[in-house]
């Protein structure tokens, strides 16, 4: 045909002339085709293999992803339902595992991440928990089961603010679920959130009248704030809606009935509270002692004495009954009492678990006895001792005193007003620590101890005279006439401290 060459090729076999012939074919149209080529039937059967191949190539490969997939969510599915099997039955290592296999099936799947942080907060392996919780709130942040257990991981770590944040998060979520609520509320609280947590109790019991847990910590809250008839009335309604087994809300409603002033009602609670646990000796200590705390003394007696029979090895029946017998000694001069507080609290002491106010207590009562070394060894055991009742420093200090020692004397009121520090008035105190300066001959410290007196006890002329008296003794004379001025001021006539201030260079 004229236009159409004759082309020469090389001779192919195999696959390679399968292809190149198929190409060549495929590049032809039925007008174009030589007449020593194949018909054109033949070449659109040729084309209809080629796709027919291709497309079964393609549906091979996507049905065996599509296998591959379903088979992977089928696993998946399978250490899941495992893993909830293992829960159900307490089997919690074996759930962990379970759960551990689907996170390494589908990394991305929030509630394997959830249901495995779950079995770790259960099992109390808290940093483990907190991982997986996190990860799952990343995961959705919608999520707010997570979210809460997250805030429960944080408060069992105690780390306050964290569960504060996260139980937040959750009630802008969702502000209708009272426990969380609640929750939130004793989180605040922990955190010294006082305000506020008032707020998200009230909140829970809007939402729940019946939660008894919240009724409990909102009247912490509300004797924390001085608000006693709401505190009361809040641990009333706690105590009737919780079991009876639970006794924190009697213990903290019998305190604020003792507040109130209402101490036959706190003592029926802590009665209530012996009768309910009877094989506990500070139970029965506590009735003995808010018994003594009421004046019924008697009845105290008769408690604790009860309380030392039944516990004879509990070293708190024997240091509250001494107690009581040498509050009745001081007040009645009474030499039976103190005889017997001396007994008692010395039995208290040779435990090697008594306390520091044991010891404090006994060095009151040997220095009643007027045994001065015996009042001395009693009180450095108790400032030995930790945590150390501030009372018992100013006690070493009384009976190092009436023995002459003045620097030992000096030393235990300085321990005493550190240990105090800004909580009260410090006035007396302040002055003696001044006083016994001057005479071991630290004016300086002296002058630091009489402005602490003045601060606490507002102008006094006889502290000014001896604070200007010690400045001029530590050599300043700048502050000693400062002072001087300030006191004439008030009383211009005044010969003492006319003559003091004649005396400055």
């Amino acid at each position: 045909m004229p236009g159409n060459e004759l082309r020469v090729r090389r001779p192919l076999t195999g696959g390679a002339a399968l292809n190149e012939r198929s190409l060549a074919i495929a590049d032809l149209s039925p007008t174009e085709c030589p007449e020593s080529s194949l018909t054109f039937a033949t070449i659109v059967s040729v084309r209809r293999t080629v796709v027919a191949v291709v497309l079964v190539a393609v549906a091979g490969v996507a049905g065996a992803l599509a296998y591959s997939a379903l088979a992977n969510e089928r696993e998946f599915e399978r250490r899941m339902a495992e893993g909830d099997q293992a829960v159900a039955g307490d089997r919690h290592f074996q759930a962990i595992e379970a759960y551990s296999g689907a996170v390494a099936l589908k990394p991305d799947s929030m509630l394997a991440r959830l249901k495995r942080g779950a079995v770790y907060q259960n099992q109390n392996e808290l940093d483990a928990a907190l991982r997986d919780l996190r990860e799952a709130v990343d995961l959705d942040p919608g999520a707010l089961l997570a979210i809460e257990l997250l805030g429960d991981v944080n408060t069992s770590l105690q780390r306050a603010e964290r569960a504060i944040e996260r139980y937040e998060a959750y009630v802008s979520l969702d502000e209708r679920n009272a426990r969380v609520h609640y929750k939130l509320g004793l989180a605040r609280y922990r955190a010294g959130r006082v305000d506020t947590a008032a707020t998200a109790l009230q909140q829970a019991l809007n939402l729940d009248p019946a939660l008894g847990d919240a009724h409990y910590v909102l009247g912490l809250v509300l004797r924390d704030q001085n608000k006693l008839p709401a505190a009361r009335r809040s641990l009333e309604e706690s105590a009737r809606r919780l079991p009876a087994g639970q006794t924190a809300p009697r213990e903290a409603l019998a305190e604020v009935y003792a507040l109130e002033g209402e101490h036959t009602k706190a003592i029926n609670e802590l009665e209530t509270l012996a009768a309910l646990d009877p094989t506990r000796a500070d139970r029965l200590v506590a009735v003995g002692l808010a018994q003594a705390r009421a004046g019924r003394e008697d009845a105290a007696v008769t408690t604790l004495s009860r309380a030392v029979e039944h516990f004879p090895d509990a070293p708190q029946a024997y240091a509250a009954l001494g107690h009581v017998w040498l509050a009745s000694a001081q007040r009645r001069g009474d030499r039976i009492a103190l005889n017997k507080a001396l007994e008692a609290l010395q039995q208290a002491a040779r435990r090697s678990d008594a306390s520091s106010e044991t010891f404090a207590e006994l060095g009151r009562a040997w220095s009643l006895a007027g045994d001065m070394p015996a009042a001395e060894r009693a009180l450095r055991q108790a400032v030995a001792r930790l945590p150390v009742p501030p009372d018992a420093y100013l006690q070493l200090a009384d009976v190092t005193m009436r023995d002459g020692r003045i620097q030992a004397a000096r030393d235990a009121l300085l321990k005493y007003a550190t240990l105090v520090g800004d909580e009260k008035p410090l006035a007396d105190v302040s002055t003696r620590i001044a006083d016994l300066s001057l005479r071991l001959g630290e004016p300086a410290l002296a002058v630091r101890w009489f402005d602490r007196a003045i601060d606490d006890s507002g102008p006094s002329m006889a502290l000014q005279v001896r604070l200007a008296d010690a400045a001029m003794k530590s050599g300043d004379t700048a502050r000693a006439r400062r002072v001087l001025d300030e006191a004439l001021v008030a009383d211009p006539g005044n010969r003492q401290l006319i003559q003091m201030k004649q005396r400055l260079p």
